[in-house]
């Protein structure tokens, strides 16, 4: 398993730049590429310039910094072409402070008692998901299935696990593994 961060893998920071390292890659003996989250980083709260990639806007939208999605697509198809299992970071205990649930479901985040959103964690860029609210967890499955429908991804390293109930993982593990067999790892 080889984890890549393609913001700083390449010069380019691109996924176009990193796909003309497989041969490479693959001549060393790695078998599944564990890219780090590709999703766009919020602008709200941000630390740094360039952000924590574990602060996402979207779930189901790529970083406009390493591309587009046919060009994540290609990607993902060259490195099957070449043997590879490619999985992605999922990060499912909390968002960015501007990810588009927070207008649109701010029920679905962990509130403090003044009834704003928190992250219990201490970490500045992100808030905490609510995970006894249903109707997110179906919405978090439904943006993982995304990225298996629609760009083949062969799984996901599952950020900070063990901040997500185990019950949810569970079934994600049973709706994603439905389309296909997934490669699953947990931090």
């Amino acid at each position: 398993i080889y984890e890549v961060n393609i913001r700083q893998y390449t010069e380019e920071g691109s996924f176009q730049a990193f796909a003309k390292h497989l041969p490479r890659l693959k001549a060393m003996g790695v078998e599944i590429l564990w890219l780090m989250p590709i999703t766009p980083i919020s602008q709200k709260e941000r630390l740094g310039s360039l952000g924590s990639y574990y602060a996402c806007s979207s779930y189901t939208k790529i970083n406009p910094e390493f591309g587009n999605l046919n060009d994540f697509k290609q990607l993902v198809d060259t490195a099957h072409q070449l043997g590879f299992k490619l999985i992605i970071d999922w990060v499912a205990n909390h968002t960015g402070w501007d990810h588009h649930w927070t207008f649109e479901h701010p029920d679905w985040y962990v509130k403090d008692a003044n009834g704003m959103f928190t992250e219990v964690n201490g970490w500045k860029d992100v808030i905490d998901l609510d995970y006894s609210q249903l109707a997110m967890r179906a919405a978090m499955i439904k943006a993982m299935q995304y990225w298996v429908r629609e760009c083949d991804i062969d799984g996901f390293r599952c950020d900070m696990a063990h901040l997500v109930p185990l019950d949810f993982w569970v079934e994600a593990r049973k709706q994603c593994d439905a389309l296909k067999p997934l490669f699953w790892l947990a931090e």
